[in-house]
């Protein structure tokens, strides 16, 4: 027999919450927010076609799916708490639901989220996450905070998502092998939420960002928020052989500056925390690079990319637009 809505729901997305008073089942989740703390709140769509491709493997999609609302809280430097997920589905495919299902949960579990309802419709495959957390008040890591002279730092590498959805849209990548390929995927479709990170710089970083649209992009977010300017290096931004070797192409260069998915964090702080900041990084097991200052604000473009000898380069691309 065909399985209902809410068969759907009880078999897949039914799962035991902690800390919270009401969960799935009834018109609305009831939770308990920690005395004097801000509730972060964050809400990302996937849709088949424009974020990922048609028979994509579920279970990946799962851990996506709520991965890159991890990443949100991260860049704020929430501790994650409860997630809602709406899904619009062509058609009940249970093999699909048990594996995206698996992927979706099996993250949050590792990151001790709890899911506390959504809705299920009838459409085009499409995944929404609301995802909410816990902060301290003040100590939220903002776009805002950015001041001019600040370092500017991003975490883990940069590019390899990029690469990746270029070779998988067909315009390819000579040379790759099989381990190659499998590399830049695996960052692709199951990108390392920064949490622990965001975390470890509260109180130390200025401002931060996570990294969807592309570097460029999303450090200009900062710059336009904080109003300042920031100037970043060429040969500082980190990236793994591979994706460096390719970046010498106008094309890799493009990926690695602008192609997003990447789901790193990119922060300012003082030159002064420089020491705080490794710290920070250490404790959270995530490599960090210094890549640029930040600068009193300048009429032209918000983000500066220097050459090995400090002219500033042409990047015609400035990261991801849905509406472009």
């Amino acid at each position: 027999m065909a399985l209902t809505e809410f068969d759907l729901i009880r078999r897949y997305f039914t799962h035991t919450a902690r800390g919270v008073t009401l969960g799935v089942g009834d018109d609305a989740a009831l939770v308990r927010v920690a005395r004097g703390a801000e509730l972060a709140v964050s809400v990302d769509m996937l849709v088949e076609g424009r974020h990922f491709s048609k028979g994509a493997d579920p279970a990946l999609l799962g851990h996506k799916t709520l991965a890159v609302n991890l990443s949100d809280m991260a860049a704020m430097g929430a501790k994650p708490r409860w997630a809602t997920l709406a899904i619009s589905l062509p058609k009940v495919d249970e093999a699909w639901l048990s594996g995206f299902s698996r992927g979706f949960m099996a993250l949050a579990k590792r990151y001790s989220v709890a899911l506390i309802g959504g809705d299920t419709t009838r459409g085009p495959l499409t995944l929404s996450v609301q995802i909410m957390g816990e902060v301290p008040p003040g100590k939220a890591l903002r776009r805002d905070g950015a001041r001019a002279g600040d370092d500017v730092w991003v975490s883990g590498y940069l590019g390899e998502a990029a690469m990746a959805l270029e070779m998988m849209g067909g315009k390819g990548w000579r040379g790759l092998s099989k381990e190659d390929r499998r590399t830049l995927e695996e960052r692709l479709h199951a990108p390392t939420p920064r949490v622990g990170l965001g975390l470890a710089l509260r109180g130390i970083a200025h401002s931060a960002i996570d990294v969807s649209d592309g570097l460029i992009a999303d450090l200009g977010h900062i710059c336009e928020r904080s109003g300042v300017s920031a100037t970043i290096e060429w040969e500082a931004v980190p990236a793994i052989p591979l994706v460096r070797a390719h970046a010498q192409t106008d094309r890799g260069a493009r990926g690695l500056l602008a192609g997003g998915d990447d789901y790193e964090l990119c922060f300012t702080a003082s030159p002064r925390r420089r020491a705080a900041v490794m710290a920070a990084a250490a404790r959270a097991r995530v490599r960090v690079t210094m890549i640029g200052r930040t600068e009193r604000k300048r009429a032209a473009a918000p983000v500066t990319v220097l050459d090995s000898v400090g002219k500033p380069l042409k990047v015609k691309a400035r990261g991801y637009d849905h509406f472009r």
